[in-house]
């Protein structure tokens, strides 16, 4: 079983695709014993993120009901999550001031879990990574005896993530390209020669040509097909 874990491990470390790698955290912690495991990871904080990734295998429904009642707002673990990267273990207690929240949980079979928070050093991104399951609550002893492996895990996953929300974040590449330099990438794109495209704007070819090749430079490519699929590609035409 240990070396099951050390070459899951050794996956998970050199896995680039966040899919894939939370299919080998979910199956390692699926023999750990816990049925559920969820990552939330934000850009910015939960109660005021610009975009968001969720993953879990929670039950049915779950992530539909937690959005409509509003549970976010008073949920206690993100509110210690949001202030501390220390776990914290799901408990009735915990969750004295949000009861209806707690008695969710327990109908769902999601009452016995815990929650690791991982804050970006810079402060961009943020992410919760939480383990469940419907039997027997988690004593302290399995509680430390899997935290190096969930803070591997949560740390793994976090860093995907956030990735992949910088990658949605990146804004589009910009150029400014003349009104003249759109219309002859536009005809262009339909297939007209340069001389077609002069007849067309009442300009000779060597204009056309001329606006062509600034395009390119512009656009930094080397020929004109180029030049028409960068400007389609960045909504200039």
């Amino acid at each position: 079983m240990d070396e099951w874990k050390h070459l899951q491990l050794r996956k998970l470390s050199c896995e680039k695709d966040l899919q894939r790698a939370y299919r080998l955290v979910l199956d390692f912690f699926n023999y750990q014993g816990f049925e559920y495991c969820a990552l939330a990871a934000y850009s910015g904080a939960p109660d005021r993120y610009t975009s968001k990734i969720n993953m879990n295998n929670y039950p049915y429904g779950w992530d539909r009901l937690y959005e409509q009642n509003g549970y976010a707002s008073n949920d206690p673990v993100i509110a210690h999550c949001n202030h501390s990267s220390l776990p914290i273990l799901w408990s009735e207690k915990v969750f004295s001031e949000a009861p209806q929240l707690w008695q969710e949980l327990n109908r769902q079979g999601l009452a016995h879990g815990w929650t690791q928070a991982v804050h970006d050093e810079h402060g961009t991104h943020y992410s919760l990574f939480s383990l469940a399951r419907t039997h027997c609550p988690i004593e302290a002893e399995e509680h430390y005896g899997n935290l190096g492996y969930a803070i591997f895990a949560s740390q793994r996953l976090h860093a995907l993530a956030g990735k992949k929300l910088s990658d949605h974040m990146t804004p589009p590449l910009t150029c400014h390209l003349s009104p003249r330099e759109i219309e002859v990438l536009r005809w262009s794109a339909e297939g007209k020669t340069a001389s077609e495209v002069g007849r067309i704007l009442c300009l000779s070819e060597r204009t056309v040509n001329f606006h062509v090749c600034s395009c390119m430079r512009k656009l930094n490519v080397t020929n004109k097909i180029s030049a028409v699929a960068k400007a389609a590609h960045i909504h200039v035409i």
